[in-house]
């Protein structure tokens, strides 16, 4: 299976377990990543390359710091810009059907705090429905999504336990199947 990462964050340099993730799946042959930020400085999106890359990979991952309760805002744009009606929905907007799609975040807040009548109120799940949705809407399998919580309190050793887990997980079958 041909697996793709595309990394959201704005300032990957000081994120000790977004760097730690990126670190351990460069040691994974079968795992291409890419870095939004670093790719597109300016905002301006590749909209064919994009979705040609889209096309060549049967998993693909979105990894990000969950923050104000989505994804970073450059990950966003790239959703308006590469998933085009036509192409990832709507009439002839099929080219997803059959990939499989993946969130994999990173928030320092505990899983306690991501439980009904927690901190935050809502599940993490639940908080990710906008991101499924546009992922289902575009014929693309969703996947159940990787969480790494309590990031603000981790230390070294977390992050790297969870790196690994992290690779683990993205390579996992399709058993992972939310139904």
């Amino acid at each position: 299976m041909k697996t793709m990462v595309i990394v959201a964050h704005p300032d990957l340099k000081v994120s000790r377990v977004n760097r730690a993730f990126m670190q351990e799946i460069h040691n994974h042959a079968n795992i291409d990543v890419r870095d939004l930020y670093n790719i597109y400085p300016d905002w301006n999106i590749y909209v064919e390359k994009e979705q040609q890359l889209l096309l060549s990979y049967d998993r693909i991952v979105f990894q990000f710091p969950f923050y104000w309760y989505s994804c970073p805002p450059l990950l966003k744009k790239w959703f308006d810009d590469v998933l085009t009606h036509g192409w990832a929905f709507g009439p002839e907007g099929d080219h997803l059907k059959g990939k499989e799609f993946m969130l994999a975040t990173t928030t320092g807040g505990t899983e306690q705090s991501y439980q009904a009548g927690g901190d935050n109120w809502f599940t993490i799940s639940e908080l990710f429905r906008p991101i499924q949705s546009t992922i289902t809407r575009c014929n693309g399998t969703y996947l159940p999504a990787f969480v790494t919580y309590n990031t603000t309190h981790g230390t070294d050793a977390y992050f790297v336990h969870e790196a690994k887990r992290y690779a683990e997980y993205i390579q996992t079958s399709s058993s992972l199947l939310v139904h």
